[in-house]
């Protein structure tokens, strides 16, 4: 069976997913394509088009389109309750009980309209709405691996109106214990917050995960913002956040998702990039707020089945918080983790591909990485370097990972461009700036010259598995940078530059069965400077996507202080950057190598 899943109801980070008979094929974001991060406002018709290309799938081949929203019935509890705590915008209120599927019925048009732009053909192919997050659970649940009872955990800004979802799998089947609806939404608090310290919503939430370290959770309280009920129910404060109509904060004309009662609280809102006073404290207090409640509703509804069955699957924009991730993993009984890698809405395609999936009968396939995006050959990437105007040099590489480990040794920031591209939103090896973590000061000269983002931002490490029990002292699995672990004392001097203000460092743990070339990488550094670690962030400037194709890669290299990049065999230098063991380079102009 041929289920194409298709994400973009809520106007950001559209994506597709291809899965045949119960197996992953491939999985990308529209942003990429198009070059316009979150690519707001699109449907996924690039990232589709790649999907099928890729797979050698007709469109007209495709048995299911799986889309995650669905309609929600006028007996359901969550209009009403949004009907109900939105008392003070009336119009929200009845529209919501009159037209509450307003929404769904928009986008079921723009998916219908999209599949014709791939030449699907509707009189074959069945469109089939899945709730939200029950295409966030089983983007979780159904690609752990795990065997047995599950607890599940989803927590988001919101769906169609529910906002944070707790349940349990087994033997496939996934059962909802409950449901919050909005305004009741912890992510949607986090993000009202990342609106107030100066960030984009959707965007920013992990700027302030970043920014918290530098900050005293004790200096301020913001526990009045939220609260869990003895009855394990959440309560928002509206007055001051989750708020809509003339209730909103508004400068310029645009209005945010935070009252005016807010900033009298904590006064105006922060602006720029420097992470100052009051608001690192603010941020932290806010990182602390969200720990705590989710944890206290972990505990209130998951806490038996976690204690029984020792296993957790977790997804939502809310399981990006690796600072959480790192208190889940220590809950009392819980023995495997497994947090979707493409947590937040982009990973809906596949959640609701999935869900369909199993629900018609197909056995799907434990996810064990994330490279399901395109691919290029050597060819294409000389193609690319040959178009380029600017000056250049470069040459095959005899000995990818042992040349490219010098120049990283040697204080070097270097563009690694290899195999399929990742999805989801960390660079795994695939479409990385790496660096070498025990040279002084290569964190800030990234920050800075390259990537041109706030200086506070932290780095992560990508570590061989075998280094794993020492740095991080736990032998869980850590593949896709989804969780914080405190590092060892003995390795903080080693990698000064991949360790956060609080000692924690986000790890990559890098196994050599799914990037044989970045673990060969990660064994030259540990040849060369003692270490099995490599500082990895993602290849991309401030404000655009990750980059995709060698063309994209050529352009940020070009458009920063980058002075080398891997694509793929080759290397490319900028003219007078020089390169380890540099004899036989030739310019662009050269022939073929």
């Amino acid at each position: 069976m041929i289920i194409l899943g298709l994400s973009g109801a809520l106007n950001h980070d559209p994506s597709a997913a291809l899965l045949i008979d119960g197996e992953i094929v491939a999985a990308a974001e529209e942003e990429r394509f198009i070059r316009d991060k979150h690519a707001k406002n699109r449907m996924p018709l690039e990232a589709a088009r790649f999907c099928l290309a890729h797979a050698g799938v007709d469109a007209r081949q495709v048995d299911l389109v799986a889309f995650p929203y669905a309609p929600v019935s006028l007996w359901s509890p969550a209009r009403w309750h949004y009907a109900k705590r939105y008392w003070y915008a009336p119009d929200r209120a009845i529209d919501a009980l009159l037209n509450g599927n307003r929404r769904f019925r928009r986008n079921r048009k723009r998916v219908i309209e999209a599949g014709e732009r791939l030449g699907i053909d509707w009189q074959r192919t069945q469109f089939v709405p899945v709730e939200h997050h029950l295409a966030h659970a089983s983007s979780a649940y159904h690609l752990s691996g795990f065997e047995g009872k599950t607890a599940i955990l989803g927590v988001d800004g919101k769906g169609e109106y529910a906002t944070t979802f707790f349940g349990w799998g087994e033997n496939g089947r996934i059962h909802k214990i409950k449901e919050f609806y909005d305004p009741d939404s912890i992510g949607g608090v986090y993000g009202a917050i990342t609106e107030y310290l100066g960030f984009e919503m959707l965007d920013g939430e992990y700027k302030v995960m970043g920014m918290a370290p530098y900050g005293d959770a004790t200096k301020y309280d913001l526990s009045g913002l939220m609260r869990v009920t003895p009855g394990g129910d959440l309560e928002v404060d509206t007055r001051y956040v989750n708020t809509v109509g003339l209730r909103r904060y508004k400068e310029d004309g645009v209005g945010f998702y935070f009252s005016p009662k807010l900033v009298e609280w904590l006064g105006p809102r922060r602006q720029g990039d420097v992470a100052d006073e009051p608001y690192i404290h603010y941020a932290a207090s806010m990182q602390a707020l969200f720990e705590e409640v989710c944890l206290e509703l972990i505990e209130h509804h998951l806490g038996d089945i976690i204690r029984d069955t020792g296993r957790l699957a977790f997804a939502g924009g809310g399981a990006l918080n690796v600072k959480l991730n790192q208190r889940i993993l220590k809950l009392p009984g819980l023995k495997q983790l497994f947090v979707q890698p493409a947590s937040g809405d982009s990973g809906t395609s596949l959640g609701a591909a999935t869900w369909l999936a199993v629900e018609r009968g197909d056995t799907v396939q434990p996810m064990t990485h994330v490279y399901l995006g395109p691919s290029y050959s050597n060819a294409e990437c000389q193609a690319a370097i040959e178009a380029r105007s600017e000056p250049l040099e470069w040459r095959r590489l005899d000995d990818v990972t042992g040349e490219t480990a010098a120049l990283l040794a040697a204080g070097n920031p270097v563009a690694w461009f290899q195999g399929r591209m990742e999805f989801g939103p960390r660079a795994l090896g695939g479409r990385s700036i790496l660096g070498c973590p025990s040279s002084p000061g290569i964190a800030d000269r990234i920050n800075e010259q390259i990537k041109f983002r706030e200086r506070w931002r932290p780095f992560c490490p990508s570590i061989l598995d075998r280094v794993a029990p020492d740095m991080i002292q736990t032998d869980h699995p850590a593949p896709y940078m989804t969780i914080t672990f405190d590092v060892a004392e003995n390795w903080k001097d080693r990698v000064p530059e991949v360790v956060h203000e609080d000692g924690t460092a986000r790890v990559q743990i890098v196994n050599v069965s799914t990037h044989p070339r970045y673990y060969a990488l990660l064994e030259e550094m540990e040849r060369l400077t003692g270490n099995g670690v490599v500082l990895n962030t993602s290849l991309n400037r401030r404000g655009e996507p990750m980059v995709c194709s060698p063309e994209d890669a050529l352009n940020m290299f070009f458009g920063s202080d980058l002075q080398y990049l891997v694509l793929e065999d080759l290397l490319v230098t900028k003219v007078g950057a020089g390169t380890a063991g540099s004899s036989g380079e030739r310019d662009a102009r050269g022939s073929a190598h």
